[in-house]
């Protein structure tokens, strides 16, 4: 996803003329907004456990303490000679750390490409002795780092990933992060170009040497929309590798599940007996993923009896350009080990997002500000049904919209007590606003015919002002003052918009300081957030979004791109039920043939 094209040699013969030390020769002079952004860069960088190479996994191995890391690197690497190095400079570092480190543990880390056993090292397991230990393990650097004594290395890139996490480390080779005041410098024919800052050691690599590539559009990117689409990619397969045996889906669902999916772990597995799901996930040390409706006590305890994870699954808040009763797939899925987020009876694992989004760092609140005004600036809401109906509204009045819901869906069921269907809303809503002007919207699915909104059609019409069927409610919620609500997810893209909302429930986004909540809110969820932490918990941090074009699993920006271009888009005719419930078939029994 990066390339460097070097108009006079390459960066890792730093002896040489090349670029990369032109530019760290001249500074770079970086002015406030740039040393912000490299500061971001970063931070994003050791966050989201980004290195050279990402197939690693997350788990926290069991490391001595203390202990100093020595780095090794592919034996006869063109990096090796370009540093004025050999093997007996790698003995050296690894004496000298041994020497200089009596009461640590060496740990010598192997190369990537060693440990897939493509290429070898300087070091094998002839080196381990009672104080040196041959680490071979998949892990994050950050991880290392972030637990090491000190650094020592050659001129491997961990090196420049120990500046930037804090170590000063000490080098044997001419590095080109050498001479720069950043490290001990071991060689003794290093070039000193003079003190630069982590910082400018950053923007001079990362900004302005690296040519970077967005791998949904194949076109010319940048750092941080580059870096932001590989944490999506890396994240999907540290986290979701593993077995998955699905339970409780519906058919036409099973052909998009299989696209999510099957990502090389093996095509996912179709079962609807909770204690053979259970026990096939145990088998292939996997888990058990039901549609969070589906969920019963019977599997709960089949597979807590089986020691597996149960994981449910939900629609995202950017779904897709049509209706999931209307069978259009999702581009988004949100993922919940511990309960589900429309059900406030139990901690969501976007609770927990939002509770730790109270405290957000300066990068994270850019993004999600830059998340939101691409929301509001395309229109975009959940299902994205654009219509064409104009809604005339009265000037200088005080304006309430109403969304409807589906009465029988489990986000009113488990989130709200006394007021729990749609005409009993519009009431309290006329209560709490008798001067007001209200507007209510039936939902979309009962719109279509799909699901149940009621039966108190009359009475809802003589409660409000006036009921809006086809306009749009992006549109709407551009125009109105408030929004009035049980559990809707109306109410989360009216705070996107600015606007007060009213809880009757306790959807996920009450509670939280952002909303004027009348319903029974849970007492865990005390922190105070702001509109950007939320935006990053809902739509960063808590669903899996998935690239319709090219069919990988992306972030947040690259469907939001999709929805700007228009590559998002609802099948229909008169044969896409049938065609769904083909592939769901053919997606149920793929583990037999992949």
């Amino acid at each position: 996803m990066s390339l460097i094209s070097d108009r006079q040699g390459i960066y890792f013969e730093p002896d040489r003329p090349n670029d990369l030390r032109d530019i760290l020769q001249a500074g770079p002079v970086l002015d406030g907004a740039q040393i912000q952004a490299a500061a971001d860069g970063i931070a994003f960088l050791r966050d989201a456990h980004l290195s050279k190479y990402n197939d690693f996994d997350l788990a926290v191995p069991d490391l001595p303490d203390p202990f100093v890391l020595v780095v090794d690197q592919t034996y006869g690497d063109a990096s090796i000679k370009g540093a004025g190095a050999d093997a007996g400079v790698f003995q050296q570092m690894l004496d000298a750390a041994l020497a200089e480190h009596p009461d640590a543990t060496i740990l010598i880390k192997t190369h990537p490409e060693t440990l897939a056993r493509k290429r070898r090292g300087y070091f094998d397991i002839g080196d381990q002795s009672e104080r040196v230990v041959l680490f071979t393990k998949p892990v994050s650097p950050w991880i290392l780092l972030e637990r090491a004594r000190a650094v020592y290395c050659v001129s491997s890139q961990m090196g420049m990933e120990a500046i930037f996490a804090g170590h000063r480390p000490v080098v044997f080779g001419t590095a080109f992060y050498c001479g720069l005041g950043l490290t001990e410098d071991r060689h003794p024919d290093g070039i000193q170009i003079g003190d630069r800052s982590p910082a400018q050691l950053f923007h001079a690599a990362y900004v302005k040497y690296c040519n970077w590539i967005d791998p949904y559009t194949n076109r010319a990117s940048d750092f941080t929309a580059t870096a932001q689409s590989l944490a999506a990619i890396a994240g999907f397969k540290r986290a979701h590798s593993q077995p998955k045996v699905f339970v409780g889906m519906r058919l036409w669902k099973r052909g998009f599940l299989r696209g999510f999916f099957d990502q090389g772990s093996g095509a996912p597995q179709f079962i609807e007996n909770a204690v053979q799901a259970a026990q096939t996930a145990q088998k292939k040390k996997g888990g058990v993923y039901v549609w969070s409706g589906k969920e019963t006590e019977v599997l709960a305890k089949a597979c807590a009896d089986a020691a597996v994870p149960l994981v449910r699954v939900e629609d995202g808040f950017l779904r897709s350009a049509g209706l999931g009763a209307a069978l259009v797939a999702p581009v988004s899925l949100a993922l919940d080990d511990l309960g589900i987020y429309y059900d406030p009876t139990r901690e969501s694992r976007l609770e927990r997002f939002i509770a730790q989004n109270a405290v957000l760092s300066d990068r994270k609140r850019v993004r999600a500000a830059a998340v939101r005004l691409a929301i509001t600036g395309l229109g975009l809401s959940k299902y994205n049904l654009k219509t064409t109906g104009q809604v005339d509204l009265p000037e200088g009045r005080h304006l309430v919209l109403v969304p409807g819901q589906v009465e029988d869906d489990q986000s009113i069921l488990k989130g709200t007590t006394s007021v729990a269907n749609n005409l009993a809303l519009l009431q309290q809503a006329r209560l709490r606003f008798p001067d007001s002007f209200i507007l209510y919207k039936p939902h979309p699915d009962v719109l279509a015919g799909l699901r149940d909104g009621g039966q108190a059609v009359a009475e809802i019409a003589q409660v409000a002002d006036l009921v809006v069927a086809q306009a749009d409610i992006s549109a709407l919620l551009d125009r109105v003052d408030c929004v009035a609500t049980m559990t809707s997810l109306t109410g989360f893209e009216a705070l996107l918009r600015g606007k007060s909302v009213v809880c009757y429930g306790a959807p996920f986004y009450a509670g939280w300081g952002l909303t004027e909540d009348l319903g029974d809110i849970p007492e865990r969820r005390t922190a105070q957030v702001t509109i950007e932490g939320l935006i990053h918990a809902a739509l960063v941090d808590y669903p899996l979004y998935w690239d319709p074009v090219s069919g990988r699993p992306c972030g947040v920006e690259t469907v939001l791109g999709r929805f700007a271009s228009g590559q998002v888009t609802g099948k229909k005719g008169l044969g896409i039920k049938a065609l769904a419930k083909v592939q769901g078939i053919f997606a149920s029994y793929a583990h037999l043939w992949r």
